[in-house]
């Protein structure tokens, strides 16, 4: 990500000073949270002490390190450590959504949004290196978004029965914490499972965190946290969206996640990043920039276009309205497009002159091969000449292909960063 611009279309893109503004202020957010600056803020090693955070290791209390990552941010964090570690590290296992060269651990590349054959195989290898750690070990447990699908581990379910109730559920709009609830107690390694497969050992976790509020336990559905949901919490969740009917299962095995203090006692979390970082980052931009910034929020929920409608409405000249966040997008069609092409979509009706909204995902993935999109005057023009009709594209939930035609979206690439969405609306 030290290139000098991180979208991959700038060039094609910035032709107004105010695109070039807003594209430097998103810039600013995705560099601030660069995974491999973040570990190094937050990981040190000085002679025989590992520090963490406020936590320190003494290496030579333990007779062997283990590094285990999960999720869109574990590979360039594997990178990172190993930097740090070097040689000390004496195994590992890195399921990311991409695949790297690393000297101390094994690289295993996993699907994403849904899970897999492939997932299952991995998370194998991932509970069989954990069921072999004993009392003497350190555990680093490398946490990070996306880890909720790529670590799967079922509970008396079938693969394609995950992949058909997270579907479900994602197109009934449920929210982050609904479905990562779900996903803790259908589960033999989330929820703080993670946790009693490798009792005794002691575990450092690096937290990641994409989800808003920064609830920890929920990244990745929370694999090295005392989980405080309960299997009637999920049972709910699967009555309110009606998913067993949907997936066809007429019964699903919950199983409660431990609830036994004793075995969190040597297990400590870091978090190492978060979308407030980025947004201060933006937020610092914004002012050097000229403009007066607003942080909206940190913790942006509810339906992907009334979000984007709603920023459209809300900036005022010479502002910069800030947030981050994870939004949802009720799906009713069967187009590409994830919910921050859809909440730029959403936006563009209430686009006025000198105004330009954007959403883009921190990791680069929305839904498709393209991080996020952003709407402005010439946008609507654009859709003008083309005689395009937003209302179908958003009916049939096909944002990719809208932009795909405007040519205003962002592409980034896999960026091995993940503190969910980042959004601005700017205002001349």
């Amino acid at each position: 990500m030290s290139s000098k611009h991180l979208f991959k279309n700038y060039s094609a893109l910035a032709t107004t000073h105010l695109r070039r503004d807003a594209l430097a202020i998103v810039e600013a957010g995705l560099r601030a949270i660069e995974t491999q600056h973040a570990v190094n803020l937050v990981v040190s090693l000085k002679k025989d002490v590992l520090k963490i955070g406020e936590k320190t290791y003494k290496l030579k209390s333990y007779k062997r390190i283990f590094v285990v990552g999960i999720g869109k941010a574990s590979l360039e964090t594997a990178f990172a450590l190993e930097k740090i570690l070097g040689e000390r590290i004496t195994d590992g296992i890195i399921l990311d959504v991409k695949k790297g060269k690393l000297k101390r651990m094994k690289s295993i590349a996993g699907t994403h949004p849904f899970p897999s054959y492939e997932n299952i195989r991995a998370t194998g290898e991932i509970v069989g290196l954990l069921k072999a750690v004993g009392t003497q070990d350190l555990v680093i447990a490398i946490i990070s978004g996306g880890g909720s699908a790529l670590l799967c581990w079922p509970y008396q379910l079938e693969c394609n029965d995950v992949t058909a109730m997270t579907r479900a559920l994602m197109q009934k709009g449920a929210t982050i914490r609904e479905m990562n609830t779900v996903r803790k107690h259908i589960s033999e390694i989330q929820g703080g499972q993670f946790v009693r497969l490798a009792y005794p050992a002691t575990i450092a976790g690096l937290i990641f965190s994409d989800v808003p509020g920064d609830d920890l336990s929920m990244v990745a559905s929370g694999p090295t946290f005392l989980d405080t949901t309960t299997a009637k919490d999920a049972k709910r969740i699967l009555e309110k969206y009606q998913v067993l009917t949907i997936c066809k299962l007429s019964q699903c095995h919950l199983i409660e996640t431990p609830k036994d203090l004793t075995l969190f006692e040597h297990v400590s979390n870091t978090c190492v990043i978060s979308n407030a970082i980025a947004t201060a980052a933006m937020m610092r931009e914004a002012k050097k920039l000229g403009y007066k910034p607003v942080l909206y929020s940190n913790d942006l929920q509810g339906e992907a276009r009334e979000k984007g409608k709603m920023f459209a409405e809300l900036v005022k000249p010479g502002e910069v309205l800030i947030a981050a966040g994870e939004t949802t997008v009720q799906v009713h069609g069967t187009g590409m497009g994830g919910r921050n092409q859809e909440f730029a979509l959403g936006a563009l009706s209430s686009v006025l002159e000198g105004t330009l909204v954007l959403s883009c995902a921190s990791d680069g993935i929305d839904h498709s091969s393209v991080a996020g999109a952003f709407v402005d005057d010439l946008v609507k023009q654009k859709t003008k000449t083309l005689r395009l009709k937003p209302e179908t594209y958003l009916a049939k939930n096909n944002s990719f292909e809208f932009f795909q035609k405007t040519k205003s979206f962002l592409e980034t690439g896999v960026t091995g960063m993940n503190v969910s969405d980042i959004m601005l609306a700017i205002k001349r």
